[in-house]
């Protein structure tokens, strides 16, 4: 094969892919005004669903463009030798390696980041405020962006710095060290993040004595369930849309509520949306989660291993130098397809996990609260209620409202 039909494989696997995208994007779109399903005529009434349907429409419309944005920049890109570019440019600061590939995908990554602010500030300012989702002041989006890029520096640049090491130590075996580091660092930012991260955006405070308290509390010790650690994060500082999640395991467990979550649902409804996320722990989704997120990060590093060294992946994107930063892209987008598919599938795993959340909350008798909560939450994004199935099959790690209820009233 020579470096010239790679490259029309590499551009033809990026067009196949926008392809793909847009045409389940425009299947989903057609089911916009579908009418809903008995089971959720009590989430909107007949001017929030015009809302929902806006909103999805306008949602639609502006992902047509700053995706259509994207895939011309990537294939501007790679037909004018941009990747070339900024090897030479990277080149002329140092000689050594690990420093060449930091520079380059330093380039790369935040200069993209930049062509897409634009896209990333109507969103939030134009498109969420107008739906009366935005909260985020200019201020805190300009701080949010410094502070993606000083991780993406520091954090980012590391890994990469690290696997550049293994690879220049070890050669062919350099992907056990990576597959090692990779899954060192997954494990504790699973049980870490919110300690150490989420501060650096949020603030958490522990959730006050009270009602809310008292009734987690003793649906934890009625199914035995320990948790010390609640949190309450300040979500209403960017967006009105509530969420709650789990993190952590062993001691280091801990349930975060967002701001918005208590003020959206009463007490009943909250304890409900948690006793799903205690099913995901009793169930073991998360090792199970972890596991396999290892698992695949080896085998697409034992992959990686194998033709890292071909020229012809640097000679493909048009760089004449061959090296490991410029392979590491030329991979990544010929791994495409299997990205692909391995997240269909998780997507489709995810999706089993949630029924069974779903069917621990019901064991626990927590189904009418969990209806409940799972609608306002739905009405109160403007979720999109009649999804395409194709688009549920490929794009969803939850089931849709309508399946999750009609499991829920299953006897």
């Amino acid at each position: 094969m020579t470096s010239t039909t790679l490259f029309y494989i590499i551009i033809a696997i990026i067009v196949i892919n926008f392809i793909v995208d847009k045409i389940l994007d425009a299947l989903n779109a057609k089911h916009y005004n579908d009418v809903l399903p008995k089971d959720l005529q009590d989430v909107y009434d007949e001017a929030e669903y015009k809302k929902s349907q806006n909103y999805k429409a306008t949602n639609y419309k502006f992902g047509l463009l700053t995706s259509s944005f994207s895939i011309l920049l990537t294939l501007g890109f790679l037909w004018f030798d941009g990747f070339e570019l900024v090897d030479n440019i990277a080149r002329n600061y140092s000689e050594n390696s690990i420093i060449v590939a930091l520079i380059f995908f330093g380039i790369i990554m935040i200069g993209s980041d930049i062509l897409t602010t634009p896209f990333s500030y109507y969103s939030t300012f134009v498109i969420e405020e107008k739906f009366g989702f935005n909260k985020t002041t200019f201020k805190i989006f300009i701080l949010d962006k410094i502070k993606g890029w000083l991780m993406l520096i520091i954090v980012g640049g590391g890994i990469l710095a690290l696997i550049l090491w293994f690879y220049e130590s070890t050669g062919a075996n350099f992907w056990l060290y990576a597959w090692a580091l990779v899954t060192v660092f997954s494990v504790f930012m699973n049980m870490f993040y919110s300690k150490l991260i989420v501060p650096l955006f949020n603030k958490q405070t522990p959730l006050e004595n009270g009602v809310l308290k008292s009734a987690i509390e003793d649906y934890s010790e009625k199914v035995g369930f320990t948790i010390h650690n609640i949190f309450i994060i300040d979500g209403s500082k960017r967006s009105t849309k509530a969420n709650a999640y789990f993190s952590g395991f062993g001691s280091q467990k801990r349930i975060t509520l967002y701001d918005t979550l208590i003020h959206e649902l009463d007490t009943d409804e909250i304890v409900a949306v948690l006793a799903h996320e205690v099913g995901h722990y009793k169930k073991n989704h998360i090792i199970f989660n972890m596991i396999t997120s290892v698992l695949l990060s080896g085998l697409t590093l034992y992959i990686l291993s194998l033709f890292i060294n071909s020229p012809l992946l640097s000679a493909a994107l048009g760089v004449s130098i061959p090296s490991f930063h410029i392979g590491l892209i030329a991979f990544g987008i010929l791994y495409t397809p299997v990205s692909e598919i391995t997240g269909i599938f998780m997507n489709y795993i995810s999706r089993i996990f949630e029924y069974q959340a779903d069917n621990y909350a019901k064991e626990t008798n927590t189904t009418i609260p969990l209806i409940s909560a799972l609608k306002k939450l739905s009405k109160n994004s403007l979720s999109n209620l009649t999804p395409h199935p194709a688009y549920v099959f490929t794009q969803y790690s939850h089931p849709t409202l309508f399946e999750r209820i009609r499991n829920l009233k299953k006897e």
